[in-house]
């Protein structure tokens, strides 16, 4: 089953952002961890900051692209933070990519 990820927060869930963060280290950790991995994650929104020099999930993401799963990020809201240049993991990308894997997938996960 293709199934996607789906990052729109710093994090995970509506909670104090330092929460948000420690939750996605353990999700991200034992996703890449698992033996079924997700076949895409897509960042968007405030999602790209994941993948950004300084997250906290960056050997997790490093770990799940080293498997085979492709890590999409959004330009638009790259450009709009100012991260272009501070990208650490994934293809940058546009919404026509978000868009088709999203379209695409069997079961899409937002988190």
């Amino acid at each position: 089953m293709k199934t996607v990820f789906l990052f729109t927060r710093n994090g995970m869930g509506d909670a104090p952002e330092s929460l948000q963060q420690t939750l996605a280290v353990k999700f991200l950790s034992l996703a890449a961890q698992a033996e079924e991995k997700p076949a895409q994650v897509v960042f968007y929104a405030d999602g790209v900051k994941l993948v950004c020099e300084g997250s906290l999930v960056l050997e997790w993401l490093r770990r799940l692209e080293a498997a085979g799963v492709e890590l999409i990020i959004c330009s638009t809201c790259l450009e709009y933070f100012g991260l272009t240049d501070k990208v650490r993991v994934g293809k940058i990308g546009g919404m026509p990519g978000i868009l088709a894997a999203l379209q695409e997938a069997e079961k899409v996960i937002s988190l």
